[in-house]
């Protein structure tokens, strides 16, 4: 277990009490540093002064929607897991495909829940100096900056984690179970179907202009790589 101060700090966003206390107490039980938020504004709030290593977030809450507050944090490129009872399939793929790192539903087996946290803050904590180049297009891991032509890109915290995974198998073909394994830690299955949504944005966002680095390989997966000459 990490000493107080090394701890990986987690903010709990729900307006029930009653829940915000359990997992409070249940999370620091774990070794982690917890805060609490009731209301959206709190949220971003607190995680604008002091970001936490990541934020468990309610979808329904009193003052604006957790899908909302996942867009004005993503600037700040704040790991996000939506704890909540929004269990329709749309609301899951609305809330990946705003960023955020996983999606569980209530009610939640509490152990699962606490090794999903630390499956993500695996993904998201490392430190790993250097610069990934493809042609024109740098991603600076430690800067969290993506270039081309050294013209900056926005990308959202889980486009630079795929683009990172494709940049890091530059040359190499990666399935779509791989990208789910190791971008969204999907190691028990998922909809292969984000997958492809969010190749479609990168592809809108690095692949604006020639030549095209991102390749689809039909019936395997994705590579990325400079057009064969």
């Amino acid at each position: 277990m990490n000493a107080p101060d090394e701890a990986e700090r987690l903010l709990v966003v729900d307006d029930e009490a009653t829940v915000r206390e359990l997992l409070a107490a249940t999370l620091r039980f774990a070794g982690f540093r917890v805060s609490s938020a009731a209301t959206a504004g709190e949220a971003i709030a607190s995680a604008t002064e002091d970001p936490p290593d990541l934020v468990l977030l309610d979808v329904m809450l009193p003052d604006m929607d957790g899908f909302e507050v996942v867009r004005q944090l993503r600037e700040h490129r704040t790991p996000v897991l939506f704890l909540t009872a929004r269990d329709r399939q749309a609301d899951k793929i609305t809330g990946l495909s705003l960023g955020a790192d996983d999606y569980v539903t209530k009610p939640f087996d509490l152990e699962e829940l606490i090794a999903r946290i630390r499956a993500i803050l695996r993904r998201t904590s490392g430190h790993h100096a250097g610069v990934l180049t493809v042609g024109a297009l740098a991603l600076d891991v430690d800067g969290h900056q993506v270039t081309r032509h050294g013209r900056p890109v926005r990308v959202s915290a889980t486009e630079f984690r795929l683009l990172r995974h494709l940049m890091e198998n530059a040359g190499r073909v990666v399935t779509k179970a791989q990208i789910l394994d190791r971008v969204w830690n999907y190691d028990f299955g998922g909809d292969a179907s984000i997958v492809d949504t969010y190749i479609s944005y990168l592809r809108r966002k690095v692949d604006v202009e020639e030549p095209k680095l991102i390749h689809t390989v039909h019936g395997v997966g994705y590579v990325m790589r400079e057009p064969r000459t």
